[in-house]
């Protein structure tokens, strides 16, 4: 092979290869152009879902907040925006499960409003946690009642579903009030009598319902037919005061 042929052939080899090199550095630019575009268009969604996320904390709504939060941390991890909620969302999810829980204790009184002589009649009324046994023939809920009636006035009482409470409460006994787990404080009782219900009025219902406002659980011990003690929980830290006026 002579020397110009030589020559040639080489020139058409780096030639070659300066092209593959140019269509790779080509590549590499457009692939680098790609991801930062991607990248842009990640950080944009991310910022939507967090302005949601401002949104429902700005609005002190816990549970979108915590939605969006969540989302945001699961679907864009690695974005900025992640990174700035990320050190407030435990006490957001807090938040938003003490709301959930609020919104169910709220759900277990049942109000009423109903004409009576005078006016009308409104209560408040909530079963116990758990239902309770007190004479052998089964469990079952017991009531909690505040009543304002335009002649009776305003009163709190217990509602039993069998046996009777204490032949004692005739007369005047006391029923042991626990407001969140704090010192037991005796409440003067008495069971009129009467065979319209089976309930016994506690005595002082300006102190249960100041209990009531200002704690989410109250147990209270009271005396039965047969002369033993029965407690009823009641989880009380739903109660709307509103449905009460002139209550607080």
């Amino acid at each position: 092979m002579n020397k110009h042929v030589w020559k040639g052939l080489l020139l058409v080899a780096c030639t070659v290869a300066m092209a593959a090199c140019g269509d790779r550095e080509a590549e590499r630019a457009a692939a680098a152009a790609a991801a930062a575009a991607q990248a842009a268009a990640q950080e944009q969604q991310a910022d939507e879902v967090a302005k949601k996320y401002d949104s429902a904390l700005a609005s002190r709504d816990w549970d979108m907040a915590r939605i969006h939060g969540v989302a945001l941390l699961d679907q864009y991890p690695d974005s900025a925006a992640a990174k700035r909620i990320a050190p407030g969302l435990e006490e957001v999810k807090a938040k938003a499960e003490g709301a959930r829980e609020q919104r169910r204790m709220e759900s277990l009184w049942d109000y009423s409003q109903v004409s009576a002589e005078g006016g009308t009649q409104r209560s408040a009324a909530l079963l116990s946690k758990e239902p309770v046994d007190v004479d052998g023939s089964g469990a079952k809920p017991v009531q909690l009642v505040f009543r304002d009636h335009p002649k009776w006035k305003r009163s709190s009482y217990l509602v039993l579903q069998a046996s009777d409470f204490a032949k004692a409460c005739y007369s005047r006994c006391s029923v042991s009030v626990v407001a969140d787990g704090a010192a037991a404080r005796k409440i003067s009782a008495n069971r009129p009598d009467t065979d319209e219900a089976t309930a016994m009025f506690i005595d002082d219902n300006k102190a249960l319902w100041r209990l009531a406002r200002k704690t989410k659980v109250l147990e209270i011990e009271f005396p039965v037919k047969d002369g033993s003690l029965h407690k009823a929980v009641f989880e009380v830290g739903g109660l709307d005061g509103s449905q009460m006026p002139g209550w607080d």
